[in-house]
């Protein structure tokens, strides 16, 4: 009862929630030296230095950027529905806010650098635009995530965290990329063990915390693993086909082969079904345990009422 009754927080610091929320989505990152990618377009070939960028503007970086910008917005959510009780009216407005401002200079600053930078050609363009595209879904895709988990129902913000939860190796994975791709020891490998189970783990628990108590949950739950399922597909088709150079100069032939990947992903059995067999028996087991959890605490409170009175 006593957090109910505290002071709402300022909007001020709703928008510092919402920014520093997104900065923290940026953070892998930037702790990596926020050096844009090497362009194949540059103009100066013969440069390799590169400027500084907020996000890493590259086809080749495509699933990472939309990580990057979708765990901002979900971290913003989780902080927003954990201070529920302390939100002012427009906190959730300020809350969006402080998120969109810091995201929106991220994509328009690194699209400035890098399109400065490329040569002067039709290709230019449908590159730029392409990427330029995948940024601004991306931010659509992360406020959507924000709202769903601050303020949409239990059904909803589970379904927002799940899908922030396909996102999290990537976000993870980012800094320690080049260490992944040089060394192969015992622990690379145990890192990447981690980082493949990390999704199914992460739904998992999201379910248990959603549970199955009514239809919109179930629906909900059903929702989740479907993500769990096609989601690790699709971003495998857009990094495979984005990051096949050969095909740049052919969209139509790399969206093919995209298509590809993605149907071979999907109905590769040993790679899809483990970790929807693993997502559902940790919501399973989870949700159970919270069950029997809230009426050990009802049966407890019930026999206490009355030494109360």
């Amino acid at each position: 009862m006593s957090s109910i009754h505290r002071p709402p927080l300022s909007g001020a610091v709703w928008v510092l929630v919402g920014a520093g929320s997104a900065v923290a989505g940026l953070l892998p990152w930037l702790i990596t030296g926020a050096r844009l990618p090497l362009q194949n377009l540059a103009a100066d070939q013969t440069d390799p230095a590169t400027p500084f960028s907020l996000l890493p503007f590259s086809q080749y970086f495509l699933t990472t950027i939309v990580s990057l910008l979708v765990v901002g917005g979900a971290v913003a959510g989780l902080s927003a529905r954990t201070l529920r009780h302390r939100r002012p009216r427009h906190a959730t407005g300020l809350l969006v806010l402080g998120v969109a401002v810091i995201q929106v200079i991220a994509v328009v600053q690194s699209s400035v650098v890098t399109v400065s930078m490329l040569e002067d050609s039709s290709r230019r363009v449908l590159y730029a635009a392409a990427v330029i595209a995948v940024m601004v879904v991306s931010l659509l895709m992360s406020m959507l995530v924000l709202l769903l988990t601050a303020r949409g129902p239990v059904p909803g913000a589970a379904i927002a965290l799940s899908l922030t939860a396909i996102t999290v190796p990537g976000w993870i994975g980012l800094p320690l990329q080049s260490y992944l791709s040089l060394t192969n020891d015992p622990a690379t490998s145990a890192v990447l063990l981690l980082l493949r189970w990390l999704p199914a783990v992460l739904v998992g628990a999201v379910i248990a915390w959603c549970g199955f108590r009514t239809a919109g949950r179930v629906a909900a739950v059903v929702v989740s693993l479907a993500a769990l399922w096609v989601g690790p597909a699709f971003f495998t088709a857009v990094s495979s086909a984005a990051g096949t150079r050969v095909l740049a100069p052919y969209p139509a032939e790399m969206a093919d082969y995209g298509i590809g990947v993605f149907v071979m992903a999907l109905t590769a059995v040993d790679l899809a079904v483990p970790p929807l067999i693993v997502a559902a028996c940790i919501g399973a087991v989870g949700a159970l345990i919270s069950t029997a959890l809230r009426r050990r605490t009802r049966v407890e409170n019930s026999g206490a009422a009355p030494l109360r009175r």
